[in-house]
């Protein structure tokens, strides 16, 4: 086996990949449902509260909402810009404090206050923001609060729906650029007749398996480490992620590569990919619904992937809590390497017989 041959069909399948619609697919795919995930589910499942102060006199209850976390804070010089954007929901609730505020509060007087709520905030926001400012305005006074509230959590705290979803979006970068474009790209080299060409030459047909694999690693693992940074889930080790990632990538290029070998026509490629991608999809599921029974997900090759993935970028942990996972996604691409090399043969036979 020649690392120089591999390379040179390598780098031509690097050059010529932009042509092919799967390659751009990769590219595209995971970017946009991160913008998605990120865009729909990030801010209608985790509405974060914002106000507009309007204020005439610097009050302290100014400095202590910009101090707060959690809480989006608009300056604005003008009541009626103000109102405007509370009237058109660009903020949840709308707040005028009036020259002498802090001071006349202090003096035991009434000042007056302009509060507005916007008609389409959510309930919650209303409520944060409004017993906010009431508990600003007493700490202006100087009185402590009627009542204190102590949280209390039972149970494991919940993960929003947006980082649930990190191994769906993860998934779609890992198949369209592991498993489409090493498939797509040796199905079309064999329907165009540049495959047989290359094997008459001294190009050997592991080489070529060789190349399209390390093309479908290369590619999914660049898209899957770009959507884990997108997604901010990089965590805490990248270098253990990447390393994670990589055991990933080079598992789901050697599905790709196996149903490029075993595929005749673009045809029944799509249909083999289709009718197995239930059995690639499935574990996704299980992040999702964190209640249903998780042995089930281990029934399928690409949990062994996505459970690494899972634990070390989004839950923090380091990969030696993963290392058993890891070692069966090595397993199974090991597994997978003299089956493809056996149908690869074959195939080669096949189309010199013809």
């Amino acid at each position: 086996m020649s690392l120089a041959r591999i390379w040179r069909v390598l780098r031509k399948d690097l050059a010529l990949g932009p042509r092919s619609p799967f390659f751009l697919w990769a590219l595209v795919l995971p970017v946009g449902m991160t913008l998605l995930v990120q865009v729909a589910f990030g801010s209608l499942f985790e509405p974060v509260p914002r106000i507009g102060i309007l204020d005439e006199g610097a009050s302290a209850i100014t400095a202590s909402v910009a101090e707060m976390e959690g809480i989006v804070l608009e300056r604005f010089d003008d009541a009626g810009d103000l109102r405007a954007a509370v009237e058109a929901n660009d903020l949840d609730a709308g707040l005028i404090l009036p020259a002498g505020f802090d001071d006349a509060v202090r003096a035991g007087e009434q000042p007056p206050l302009e509060f507005f709520i916007g008609g389409e905030s959510y309930a919650a926001n209303r409520i944060i923001l409004s017993v906010t400012t009431i508990d600003l305005i007493r700490e202006v006074e100087g009185s402590a609060a009627p009542v204190e509230v102590e949280v209390v959590s039972f149970g494991d705290e919940g993960l929003p729906i947006s980082a649930r979803l990190v191994p769906m979006v993860v998934f779609y970068a890992l198949v369209m650029a592991g498993v489409f474009v090493p498939g797509s790209s040796l199905v079309e080299e064999k329907e165009h007749g540049t495959l047989m060409a290359m094997l008459v030459t001294p190009v050997r047909s592991r080489e070529v398996m060789v190349a399209k694999w390390a093309l479908g690693l290369l590619l999914a693992t660049v898209m899957s480490v770009v959507t884990l940074m997108l997604n901010r889930a990089m965590g805490a080790r990248p270098a253990e992620v990447i390393l994670v990632v990589l055991v990933a990538g080079a598992l789901t290029s050697m599905i790709g590569i196996l149903a490029g070998v075993v595929a005749k026509d673009s045809t029944m490629f799509f249909g083999l990919v289709k009718g197995t991608g239930v059995l690639l999809f499935a574990p996704v599921i299980f992040y999702v619904f964190p209640d249903w029974p998780q042995w089930i997900a281990k029934l399928f090759p690409l949990y062994w992937v996505i459970e690494p993935i899972w634990q070390v970028s989004v839950m923090g942990a380091s990969i030696t809590t993963v290392w058993q996972e890891l070692a069966i996604a090595l397993g199974i691409t090991v597994a997978l390497i003299p089956i493809t090399a056996f149908l690869a043969r074959r195939m080669q036979a096949q189309m010199a017989g013809q």
